[in-house]
């Protein structure tokens, strides 16, 4: 019989209202079942979701739905990272308030993620704008500090000029701010500093038990982390040149064992020796001046040109009194990485080998690979790095690169250089202490009160939040809360003369480091309550972007520490599963030198060729690479524009369809009215069976046909169970898709009218089955489809139905069938065939007949489930 094409834009809707009517998706903190705990990076409310948002959730909801329906008490919320400079920026340009521009984007945004029908727990809810939410925040801050887990102090910073406000290294971009372009200065501020090396060698340590995230992530952390076994070796000063009134340089160093391949030192523009000299000599003060101008952050040093300075002071090799090496001031040498001096080993280290070549400085091998010759080992344009066998090192020569280390340590840590000794053995790690304070007016206030008297003041909890005021102004660059008539003005607590608040206010990722902790309850009036958040805690299913691999989980990983030192919780690791999602990709188009949308263009298939058309015009549209989607480059795709087309299953079924999870996903068009037609298909097959379907008991077929429409049907649900247990999406899909193919022709059947009641009954439990597979990743047209055919309440209720252990067991085997030896074909036989059946199954092979060419073989040995042998 013919039936209605699915709607989605009546189904949808009815469907979400359905489910927030009975409150489907709201979590009980008290429920006895099990918990699983999945969680997406929440979203910064730019005003509009995209494609990746898409992708993003929709894993996100499978999950959530998958481990709902296999019986878990599972969390899944959703929030806003609302805090930051995009605010600001619209402030300025818009003339609208950061808030009203934050709040309207969030109420935009959620409407559309509504649309995409997620199993979102709406009720817990919340913006780290929220003052409810951020003086919580300032709470946590109070606690850090009396844990003496925040500090304050003066330090270099990324200053930009235009925007006013401090970067962080990963923010100076060719020495330019990421934002505003302005060349950046670096400045000397008092800062607002969380000790996350406090926990550097734990923060490392647990890693390992980290199984569920991927490793390049773990390797990412680990790197960023950066711990290091080396030596602080002191360098007396030979000559002053006179710069400096010191008498030495305190190196660290982890390659003590490479000492005898030295050729210079190399010094901070920020050391105290270059301070000194910078002071005396107007030259240095200059070169110290335009270091100070680059970036520094690691990429800027990797890749901008090394330069130096001799600054004429010389120091004594420690394991040579009669040798001495210049010292320089360098532009890749960091103040606040080891002591900030290093020396330079250019035959060992590139960067010292770049150095080394430009300034005409000695390169001499001290390490040779393993079975090298010693007397032709030299080196080029490229530092040998690796370990081997040390050459051109006195009394190290012949030993490992290992034992040198050994050697070497021990001699300086034997000789005494006034009360110390020259050498001692040093772990160092490249993590530093997290810098919080940023000059702007739209995010988390510090909790801080400076009075003349007292000195820095913390607001007393009792006196939180600390409000930020609603009448500010951005008509001119910087904070608007330096600037603010009142509010900085405020009594001090403690004696209660004028004082003024802390201007400066929280890096936003401090807002992110502890939201999936709030989320456990939200309405408490403490940041956490602790019995809950341990309950919760870890995140099971952690989804997000590989951006964020080290900030912004590095950070959350210290704040669950941190706040189990304060009593907030009793955990270490905030999520146990990670899963880094790829980007949704599209096409590029452009018309002359100009971009084009998708939108504008259809895509035309000549002669098995594509080409683009612009459809106003009728031009030919070049087509270019495919990139990321973005504003930019015009290939953005609007998920409203998809929704509103297709419906929500739609896009979620092929963002989810076309390519493993961790990949980029290649958006295109004709892929999209693929997934469309698929969900019409299934929905036109189950629906025009449904009537039968409807009035038929669900069980397992007992014989024939209907036996293998059961045997199918609990096979692929075993099958796609594993898969969604691994996020193999793709794969589920694939499964899919194969199973509608099978199931289609048993469904026509029934439809028509030809089926009896076993192949009815079997149909019906394989069409509830395929029901509860797609329900995850097309929870609409799961929906639609439960109904037609009779089913119970709904199915974002309904149990995952359970496999029949012996419908999935493999009944058939394949053997490989050798011919004197050499294998010939495979055989295809029930498990249990005995030897005779065997034997007569093999004989009747093409191959073995061919072979044997109308003779008697002379023997048949058959290894049971493993081989058959035919000697002819």
């Amino acid at each position: 019989m013919a039936t209605e094409r699915y709607n989605p834009r009546d189904a949808e809707p009815r469907w979400q209202a359905k489910w927030n009517e009975e409150n489907v998706f709201l979590t009980k903190n008290d429920d006895p079942r099990e918990k699983y705990y999945v969680l997406e990076m929440f979203p910064y409310p730019s005003g509009r979701i995209h494609m990746g948002h898409v992708r993003n959730y929709a894993m996100g909801d499978v999950v959530a739905r998958y481990k709902r329906a296999r019986g878990f008490n599972v969390l899944h919320p959703m929030g806003w990272d609302a805090f930051g400079m995009p605010a600001e920026n619209a402030a300025m340009e818009r003339g609208v308030h950061p808030a009203t521009w934050t709040y309207q984007n969030i109420a935009s945004m959620k409407a559309q993620l509504k649309a995409m029908g997620l199993s979102l727990d709406w009720s817990r809810e919340f913006a780290t704008c929220d003052v409810e939410y951020y003086q919580h925040q300032q709470s946590l801050f109070l606690d850090f500090l009396e844990k003496g887990l925040v500090y304050r102090k003066q330090s270099k910073v990324n200053w930009d000029p235009v925007d006013n406000t401090v970067l962080a290294n990963e923010q100076v971009i060719d020495g330019r701010g990421w934002r505003s372009g302005a060349l950046v200065e670096q400045r000397e501020l008092t800062q607002w500093f969380f000790r996350i090396t406090d926990f550097s060698d734990d923060l490392l340590q647990a890693l390992e038990t980290l199984d569920q995230w991927p490793e390049k992530v773990r390797l990412m952390q680990k790197n960023w982390i950066g711990r290091s076994d080396g030596m602080l070796i002191r360098w007396e000063i030979a000559d002053r040149a006179g710069l400096t009134d010191a008498s030495e340089v305190t190196v660290y160093t982890t390659r003590p064992d490479t000492l005898f391949g030295a050729s210079f030192l190399a010094i901070s523009a920020d050391h105290p020796l270059a301070k000194d000299a910078a002071s005396r000599n107007p030259a240095i003060a200059s070169f110290c001046e335009e270091c100070r101008r680059a970036g520094t952050s690691l990429a800027a040093l990797e890749t901008a040109e090394k330069m130096g300075m001799d600054t004429g002071i010389r120091v004594r090799h420690p394991l040579d009194p009669n040798w001495d090496l210049p010292v320089y001031v360098a532009n890749f040498v960091l103040m606040d990485y080891g002591t900030g001096a290093i020396f330079g080993c250019p035959s060992g280290d590139q960067r010292d080998l770049d150095f080394a070549r430009k300034y005409g400085l000695p390169v001499v091998p001290v390490v040779m690979p393993e079975g090298a010759d010693p007397a032709a080992f030299a080196i080029d344009d490229e530092a040998y790095v690796g370990d081997g066998v040390m050459i051109n090192s006195r009394f190290l020569d012949g030993l490992s690169t290992q034992a040198a280390f050994e050697t070497v340590a021990k001699r300086l840590g034997e000789t005494i250089i006034g009360n110390a000794p020259q050498g001692e053995r040093k772990v160092n790690f490249r993590l530093r202490d997290w810098g919080i304070s940023r000059q702007r007016y739209w995010g988390c206030p510090i909790p801080i009160i400076h009075c003349e008297d007292c000195g820095v003041v913390p607001v007393p909890k009792k006196d939180l939040p600390v409000k930020l005021p609603d009448d500010v102004s951005f008509d001119s660059p910087g904070n608007p809360l330096d600037r603010h008539a009142t509010w900085r003005h405020v009594n001090c607590p403690q004696c209660g003369k004028d004082a003024r608040r802390e201007t400066d206010t929280m890096d936003t990722f401090v807002d992110s480091s502890w939201y999936f902790a709030r989320f456990t309850a939200p309405w408490e009036s403490r940041p956490t309550d602790p019995a809950a958040a341990d309950s919760w805690l870890p995140v099971d299913q952690y989804i997000g972007g590989i951006e964020h691999a080290i900030l912004h989980l590095l950070y959350s990983r210290f704040f669950t520490r941190a706040m189990q030192v304060a009593g907030h919780l009793d955990v270490k690791e905030p999520f146990k599963g990670l899963f880094t999602q790829g980007m949704v990709v599209h096409e590029t188009y452009k018309r002359g030198r100009e971009w084009v949308t998708p939108a504008e263009i259809r895509i035309e298939e000549l002669d098995g060729k594509r080409r683009a058309v612009h459809i106003e015009s009728g031009e030919e549209i070049t087509i270019g690479s495919i990139e990321k989607m973005s504003k930019s480059k015009k290939n953005v795709v609007d998920p409203d524009d998809i929704i509103a087309s297709y419906g929500a299953d739609t896009a979620r079924f092929f963002v989810l369809s076309d390519s493993p999870p961790d990949r980029d996903v290649i958006w295109s068009e004709a892929g999209v009215e693929g997934a469309h037609r698929f969900v019409q298909r299934v929905w036109r097959l189950i629906s025009e069976a449904s009537a039968a379907l409807k009035a038929s008991p669900s069980r397992a077929g007992v014989d024939g046909e209907a036996l293998a429409v059961s045997r199918a049907a609990n096979r692929t649900l075993k099958a796609v169970q594993l898969d969604y247990d691994k996020l193999a999406f793709n794969k589920a899909v694939a499964r899919i898709y194969e199973f509608v193919n099978v199931l289609a022709a048993p469904l026509t059947s029934v439809a028509e009218g030809k089926a009896n009641d076993d192949m009815i009954g079997a149909v019906r439990n394989a069409a509830e089955i395929l029901i509860a597979m797609v329900a995850p990743m097309m929870p609409h047209l799961a929906e639609e489809c439960w109904k037609v055919i009779g089913g119970e309440g709904l199915v974002a209720s309904t149990a995952w139905p359970a496999y029949i252990e012996a419908l999935v067991a493999e009944n058939d085997v394949t053997l490989p069938v050798q011919i004197n030896g050499k294998k010939r074909a495979d055989l295809t036989i029930a498990r249990d065939a005995d030897q005779m059946a065997v034997e007569a199954a093999v004989l009747g092979l093409e191959q073995v007949q061919a072979a044997l060419g109308g003779k008697t073989p002379k023997k048949i040995i058959v290894v049971p489930q493993r081989i058959v042998n035919v000697v002819v």
